[in-house]
């Protein structure tokens, strides 16, 4: 299961940052004489109703939608990791302040929380995945610090001390990569959320501008010709929904493989 999730994924990745080879169309290419058309062999997915080729618009969409979700994955990850780390090796009143920090970023709702954000800065990408990092962190933070906590007085642990190691040297080198395969399994399943909650903020206008295409764009410009052309909007769609199933499958095939329980 995790070969073929693996390989949809490097398909769907590759499809995208090789789009330009992949398609002889602009993402903004304008043809007056095809608008709305229906599939064929010039335009396997169709056209908007700009006439611009979905399929290119998919594929370039792809380049914004993936990447804005693994950028913000990744600062999620690593604001969660050395947040739990210190949280959970410290202990005492700074793991209090610091859960208390986490528990009131995860009272609120991560998507009502992200269009808050979102709001506040002028709309973009990059806003987009400073609202998704500033939401994930919490989750990441609360699962390292659970799993330090159970860690900090393991015999290697101790052994570490016995020997004369630091604090710093005990996070980074003695428990920092026994929390990694935990954290990398849970930014697997993490990452379905974010291409869902990219897709979300761009749908609202929040995400990717006009005329830069992104999977949640589309679905939103396109939704009021969903009854009279529904390829506009079932192609985009399909690569979120796609894409998303790849990742949930993909880390719960990592998490039942490495028996890690993700409670925290």
């Amino acid at each position: 299961m995790i070969k073929v999730t693996l390989s949809v994924l490097v398909v769907i990745f590759l499809a995208s940052i090789f789009a330009p080879i992949l398609t002889p169309y602009g993402p903004d290419d304008i043809n007056l004489d095809q608008l709305r058309h229906s599939p064929d062999m010039h335009h396997p997915l169709g056209t908007d109703n700009k006439g611009r080729d979905i399929l290119s618009r998919v594929l370039y969409g792809g380049r914004i939608s993936l990447s804005v979700a693994v950028v913000a994955a990744v600062i999620s990850m690593g604001i969660g990791l050395i947040v739990g780390l210190v949280s959970g090796y410290a202990g005492g009143k700074m793991d209090t302040a610091i859960m208390l920090v986490v528990d009131l970023v995860l009272a609120f709702p991560s998507l009502l929380l992200a269009i808050g954000i979102s709001v506040i800065l002028p709309p973009g990408i990059y806003t987009v995945m400073i609202a998704i990092a500033s939401v994930g962190w919490a989750s990441f933070a609360r699962l390292i610090r659970g799993y330090v906590l159970q860690c900090r007085e393991a015999p290697f642990i101790e052994a570490a001390r016995v020997i004369g190691c630091g604090n710093i040297r005990i996070l980074f080198v003695h428990l920092l990569p026994q929390c990694m395969p935990l954290t990398l399994v849970m930014g697997g399943l993490k990452l379905a959320g974010y291409i869902l909650t990219e897709a979300s903020l761009s749908f609202l206008g929040l995400g990717a501008q006009p005329p830069t295409p992104s999977w949640g764009s589309m679905i939103s410009a396109n939704r009021i010709f969903i009854m009279s052309a529904p390829w506009m909007v079932i192609f985009p769609g399909l690569a979120i929904a796609v894409t998303s199933l790849c990742f949930n499958m993909l880390g719960d095939a990592l998490r039942d493989k490495y028996g890690l329980k993700l409670t925290g």
